[in-house]
């Protein structure tokens, strides 16, 4: 008796740590398909929340053979977690309805993991007291889901991805149902058994299949999410990387979202670089926020006056992509294998806060505020540390999104600057494949009139300039009126506690890009 119910614990215990690891699968899912990851993650564990609430309403209708219904659920639970991301990239693939599929996988999912508890407390009724027993069972249960956490964050998502890490599940329910079938088989009527049998062939058969075929399938989802041939693709522990071609040009993606073409980077990176450099009196420490690809550390070594230039991005995987992948180092020319670039793979944030060195410029060249996570990184605190950095005529400058997909989260940007005593400017440029970009430049000291008259001004000579010349210095400071959203004083100032700049991203004019 004490050692059935001792394998009906260890049971719940495996079955906690798959279950906590499919809703992160699902939530990660659902972010990289339909964005938003606050929103997603709260939604898809409430609905999984909810769905067990149900699943474990529905367990009360089931009077006999307990056991025998709790390895059927183990079965159907390996099938549906193993089989979900293919699921998720098949549907795509085709149609339009991958965020139904991920919500309707996260309830049907909810359902077999709601039945797993209640089941396995009144099998093990009969073995221990009822306060023993409830307390036992649900212990095991929550250290199945931190262990399951923990393999989520520091296992299976840096390392097994998304293609594998489903299978890794699947296998752990369906090795439980076996355990169980082994343990108590000679008790199961020959009639169950021998169905039993079959399913869990049939089962193994789909899984060792699935798990060979994930790759291929995984990678089919993927091309068709993008219009060019996809070479390059890989999960890290932060974000998908993508890198696609067409006609001899490449395109990089982040998590589904175009972060720079080899088509016209240059008229991002050079508004991006080379103004704020020549505004500066001695450009000599620079600092790099983002920029993980090493285009903008790639205009910056353009420079003899920058001695040094301290790059930090949070994801290594993406800083071992720029280093090694021969597109990525001819198009970076190999910059942050330049000894005057010391890279740094860290939070940005925690690095702004801890560093004790001093900057003459600092460059954030970060993806889209589209998360509160990144838009952390936009916020009127981190705005704040980055003025400390500066030296007394520092200057910053910080891609800002687009001025007119999304009006009202470009201007709280440069609200939020504003507030952290930079004095602004505010630029644009048409980038051909990703339409009108822009940048806030700012300065400690320098007042903007006096800011915008000094880049109106700008002779770049004797520098490798393939598109940024005098005259483009003022097309890129010239705006027309407000046409769009919000009038300018309603726009409020992105903080940590109150991170508006995401909702403004969010809700911008997208659906014209």
């Amino acid at each position: 008796m004490k050692l059935k119910s001792n394998i009906l614990k260890i049971a719940i215990f495996a079955t906690g740590l798959s279950g906590i690891v499919a809703e992160y699968i699902l939530s990660t899912l659902a972010t990289y398909f339909l964005g938003d990851s606050v929103f997603q993650w709260s939604m898809i564990v409430s609905v999984m929340l909810f769905s067990m609430g149900l699943g474990s309403r529905i367990s009360k209708y089931f009077n006999d053979d307990l056991l025998v219904k709790f390895i059927a659920i183990e079965f159907v639970l390996s099938l549906l977690v193993s089989f979900s991301p293919l699921l998720a990239y098949i549907t795509a693939s085709f149609t339009i309805y991958t965020g139904l599929i991920i919500y309707l996988l996260s309830i049907l999912i909810g359902l077999m993991i709601g039945m797993e508890i209640p089941l396995v407390i009144r099998i093990n009724d009969e073995m221990e007291s009822l306060r023993v027993n409830v307390s036992s069972v649900i212990e095991n249960d929550y250290y199945g889901s931190l262990l399951g956490g923990l393999f989520f964050a520091f296992v299976a998502l840096p390392y097994l991805g998304l293609t594998y890490t489903p299978f890794i599940l699947g296998f752990i329910n369906f090795s439980v149902a076996i355990f169980l079938f082994i343990v108590v088989s000679q008790h199961i009527k020959p009639v169950i058994k021998s169905k039993l049998v079959i399913s869990a062939v049939s089962i193994s058969i789909i899984l060792v299949i699935g798990f060979f075929s994930a790759k291929p399938i995984i990678i089919f989802g993927e091309q068709n999410k993008y219009k060019d041939k996809v070479i390059y693709s890989e999960q890290s522990r932060y974000q998908k990387i993508v890198l696609t071609e067409w006609k001899g040009n490449h395109w990089l993606y982040i998590n589904g979202n175009q972060q720079l073409s080899t088509l016209d980077e240059i008229m991002y990176h050079e508004p991006l670089i080379h103004p704020i450099v020549n505004l500066s009196e001695n450009p000599a420490n620079v600092l790099v926020l983002g920029g993980g690809d090493g285009c903008a550390v790639r205009e910056l070594l353009k420079y003899e006056a920058i001695k040094n230039i301290t790059l930090v991005d949070l994801d290594p995987v993406m800083i071992e992509f720029a280093k090694t992948n021969p597109i990525m180092t001819e198009m970076n020319d190999n910059s942050l294998l330049n000894p005057k670039v010391d890279v740094k793979t860290t939070d940005g944030y925690i690095f702004v806060e801890e560093t004790k060195d001093f900057y003459d410029i600092i460059i954030i060249d970060l993806p889209d505020p589209r998360t509160i996570e990144l838009g952390r990184l936009y916020s009127l605190e981190f705005y704040k540390k980055c003025f400390k950095l500066l030296r007394p005529n520092g200057l910053i400058i910080t891609q800002a999104g687009s001025p007119y997909y999304a009006t009202n989260s470009f201007r709280c940007i440069d609200k939020t600057l504003k507030s952290a005593d930079f004095n602004t400017i505010m630029l644009h440029n048409q980038i051909l494949t990703m339409g009108e970009w822009g940048w806030v430049l700012g300065s400690k000291n320098i007042k903007t009139e006096k800011l915008l008259e000094n880049l109106h001004s700008l002779e770049y000579k004797n520098i490798d300039l393939k598109w940024l010349n005098n005259e483009s210095m003022k097309l890129l400071t010239s705006f027309g009126k407000n046409i769009y959203n919000i009038p300018a004083e309603e726009i409020k100032i992105n903080t940590i506690h109150d991170p508006v700049l995401y909702r403004y991203y969010l809700n911008g004019n997208w659906d014209i890009y």
